[in-house]
């Protein structure tokens, strides 16, 4: 048991980045994933804390996504034509283009992924209605 430890530690040692981060993905995948294997599926599913959890987070990035990207978007329009300094306006076109771009388009096409895969991986998903 010892020499396959070892012989894993020096095997992440000699690998690149995107190697470690793969095996690290992997591990949380196989640690994170017993406690949900472990509630069972279909309908029994949905009455769980973490379905709760899931559609919480959802409601979240759903509704606040566009809610703050949106309001930075505009509070930076707004004060663009009151600042002098070209500095300064260049900072606020990319708060406005970032605010667009993550709350107006990333945040709900992020919800849209995420329920395709919950419903279509998770086992009883598609009776939740995520």
């Amino acid at each position: 048991m010892t020499a396959i430890r070892h012989s894993i530690v020096a095997t992440l040692a000699r690998s690149t980045p995107a190697l470690k981060w793969v095996f690290a993905g992997t591990l949380a995948i196989g640690l994170f994933s017993t406690p949900v294997l472990a509630q069972g599926s279909g309908a029994a599913f949905c009455d769980t804390q973490m379905a709760d959890t899931i559609r919480n987070a959802f409601s979240v990035i759903q509704f606040g996504g566009p809610l703050v990207g949106g309001l930075l978007a505009l509070g930076a329009t707004v004060s663009m034509p009151l600042i002098r300094r070209a500095d300064l306006k260049k900072e606020l076109k990319e708060v406005r283009n970032q605010g667009i771009i993550w709350g107006v388009i990333v945040a709900p096409l992020g919800t849209v992924i995420i329920q395709f895969i919950l419903n279509n991986v998770v086992a009883g998903g598609t009776s939740c209605a995520f």
